[in-house]
Order: structure tokens, then sequence, then C-alpha cells
């Protein structure tokens, strides 16, 4: 057996140690891209205090979400990481309190500008690495529970924390890239589908001329006239989840139902959601209850379980059944958001500083899915947060100056020697933002 050193020292005054070795290869993502640079022509914020430039003080906010340091205070332990800061061409770390005064003193209008600094990046990376022409955009929305007196937040449904102030986040995902289209942070006792019609504008907006079809998909706490007008003004294809009014329970016994499969069957009919609403189109489907069923969540009639969604969709009633399902993958994308994501952190008592830093995590959010999507291998592409900080950005490098060139030392393997110049090739291959 191999023995122990004896008479072992611990001398603490290497400087070139970092924990976060593999954030160099994001860091290369934004420099090819010139991020900093298109950030600086798009968005103003005048300051008194220097130091930092807009551009560094959003990657400050930026770089600790994506690490895991999702507290402003955590944030702080980058000040004594110096390679870090050399790694992302920081020339410091600025304090708590810095970070905290600049979304708390932001400009009324910065929010905006900063939505459509997003929005410009979207219509960037959406045809990356390859040409769209059909985006699929989900809508829902998330109970954010603040433990606290911050400003806007409301006691409304919340099933973990009961009786508790929270906030409710509206989001919308574009399901096959996974980006974040838009968001609005509302009050927790806001309805599910308040302010959607703004959001829908918002999202409708930012979508690049050349996409030829979009389609929407929500549920039920969107199925609402409001909703629905807009959706048919901007010609949108639609599969929205049904709410049970005392019209379509009335209905549903006298449909005709043909067979989908072993358990469901399904019909179609029209349905209004309101007395003086237009007939659209209406798909239910029903399988029989049965005595292995957990405590239903479904609406029940007689002696079977009911589905239902109003549509517009070219569609067979099947087909749109398929379609509503593949909504499922939003659920683990809202989860990363909220775990990984920093979306449970509120960093101040203002509401317009949270809707701002809830743009940031936006902003965070949409870069490591391009990064993911565009030089990542592609078993890695899938991947949430969490576990890309494990497989890359918490990679432990040494930073030394032979024949004084800097030189970034990682772990002696084969497998991170192959894929960190996989994951280079493919970023220098990138275009820059205001090519």
């Amino acid at each position: 057996m191999r023995r122990s050193p004896r008479n072992l020292k611990i001398a603490c005054n290497h400087r070139g140690l970092t924990h976060y070795g593999g954030v160099c290869l994001f860091h290369e993502f934004l420099q090819v891209l010139q991020f900093r640079r298109f950030a600086s022509w798009h968005l103003n914020y005048p300051r008194r205090n220097e130091d930092y430039s807009l551009p560094q003080l959003l990657l400050a906010l930026i770089y600790p979400i994506i690490l895991g340091l999702d507290r402003l205070e955590t944030a702080s332990f980058l000040k004594a990481n110096g390679t870090f800061q050399y790694l992302t061409g920081l020339p410091k770390f600025p304090d708590p309190q810095s970070l905290r005064r600049f979304l708390f003193k932001a400009p009324p209008g910065f929010r905006e500008q900063l939505h459509r600094f997003n929005d410009q990046l979207l219509g960037r990376f959406i045809h990356l690495p390859e040409h769209r022409s059909r985006l699929i955009l989900d809508l829902d929305s998330t109970v954010v529970t603040v433990f606290g007196r911050q400003e806007g937040a409301a006691v409304g449904y919340n099933p973990r924390y009961r009786g508790k102030r929270s906030y409710d986040p509206l989001l919308c995902l574009e399901a096959n890239s996974c980006f974040l289209w838009d968001t609005e942070l509302r009050p927790g006792d806001a309805g599910t589908w308040s302010g959607s019609e703004g959001v829908l504008a918002s999202c409708f907006a930012s979508v690049p001329g050349d996409i030829r079809e979009l389609r929407v998909r929500a549920d039920a706490g969107f199925g609402y006239e409001p909703v629905l007008e807009v959706l048919d003004a901007r010609a949108a294809q639609y599969a929205v989840v049904a709410r049970m009014t005392g019209s379509l329970k009335r209905m549903l016994g006298g449909l005709r139902y043909e067979r989908l499969n072993a358990r469901w069957e399904i019909a179609e009919c029209e349905h209004r959601t309101s007395a003086g609403a237009p007939a659209r189109r209406g798909v239910v489907a029903r399988r029989p209850i049965e005595d292995s069923d957990p405590e239903p969540t479904l609406f029940t009639l007689a002696r079977y379980l009911y589905r239902a969604w109003i549509t517009n969709l070219p569609l067979t009633a099947a087909g749109v059944w398929h379609f509503y399902d593949g909504r499922a993958g939003m659920e683990p994308r809202i989860r990363e958001l909220r775990e990984d994501f920093a979306l449970r952190k509120i960093p101040t008592r203002a509401f317009a500083a949270n809707a701002l830093y809830l743009e940031v995590i936006r902003l965070a959010y949409n870069l490591v899915t391009a990064f993911q999507r565009t030089c990542l291998p592609e078993p890695w592409q899938q991947l949430t947060l969490s576990k890309l900080r494990y497989r890359l950005f918490w990679l432990p490098g040494e930073l030394t100056r032979p024949q004084n060139r800097p030189t970034l030392r990682l772990a002696n393997s084969p497998a991170i020697e192959g894929w960190t110049d996989h994951i280079l090739k493919r970023v220098h291959t990138l275009k820059p933002l205001d090519a």
C-alpha cells in the first residue's frame, strides 16, 4: 500500500487556481459573438460610477447565475478569484451592493431596452445551427414565494407555502429550441391569464419575419376569450385546454366518440367560451375511471375522465391530442429556471428591480441555451445547467505562463482534451452578432 506523505506543509500562496476553469469556453463563445460590443450599441444606462462598463455589469450578474452562486451576496466569492476575473475579462468583481444598486437605480426604460436586446439576440440565435421555419410557443406561469415585504408580492395560489406572499411570473418558451421567448413578472394574486395578451403581443412582435408557421399551446388558465381573440387576430395556430364551463359539461355526454387507443375515446364539437363568443372547434377525449386511479385532476362526469381543447389546428382530433402532449416538455424547463437559474432568488424589495432581474435571468438562460445548441457535443445539448456545471463550468484549472504565454491547465484527461478542442472549433465557426 502506498504511504501517505509525512510532514506535509500547506501553503496558501498560489494565485493561479480557479474552481471555474471551464467557464473560459463560454467566455470564448461571448468573445467570438462580440457580445460586449453588441450590448454597448443597444443598451444605454447613464451612471456616475464608471469603474465597470454596462456589459461588464451585465456579465457580473450573469456569471454567478451560470455558476450556481445564485444570490448576490454569494457572488462576492468571485471577488477573491483573480484567475476567474482574468479568464472572463473583468478588471475585478463588483461588490453585491454595486450589483443591487445597478438593479435598483436602473432608469425606467432600461428594462424595456434589455427586453428588446433579448429579442434581438433571439432573432439571431433561433436560426442556429440551422434555419427554422416553424415556432411552437408554450405558455405557463409559476409561483415564486417571497419571504419578506417585497413590493408587488401578494397572497395568491401557492400550493407549497399556503398563505405566503409570492410573485407569479408568466413564461413563454419555444418548444423545439428551448429558448425563453418572453417573461413578465406579476403579483402573486394575478389570474393565470392576466397580462397574457400583452405577453403574446410581445412574443409575436419578436418573431422573425421568415418564420412561416407559428403555433401556441396553453393550459386551461389561458382558455379565456381575450387570449383566444389575440391568437385569432395573429392567425396563429393553437391548442388551448378548454375550461369546463356549464355549456361544455352539458355537451359532453351527447358527443359521438371514436376509439383513439386502448383507453381513450375522442370526439369533436363546436364550443363557445361565453355566450357572445364565436363558435370554435373543440376536441374532447375521455376514458373510463379505473379503481386504481389516484385522486383525479381531470374533470369527471358519470364514470368518465375528460380532457378538452379549443383549437384551430389543421390536424385530426388525434393529431391535436398528440400535439398538445408535447407541452409536457415545458415542466422540466420551468423547474430548471427555478432551481438552476435563480428564478426563486428575489434580489431586492423593489418590483421594478426584480422585473429587471427576471430579464437578466432570461438573458443568461438564452445565452447558455445558444451555447449548448451551437457549440457543445450533441449528447450535451439537452443537459440541464446543473449537469453542465459538473461536466464543464466547474472544471478546476490552473493559470500558468510558460514563455510568458497565458495557459489554462485542466486535468490530464484525453476525454477533456477531446471535447474542449471540439467546443473551441465550433465556437470559432460562429459569426459576430453585428455581422
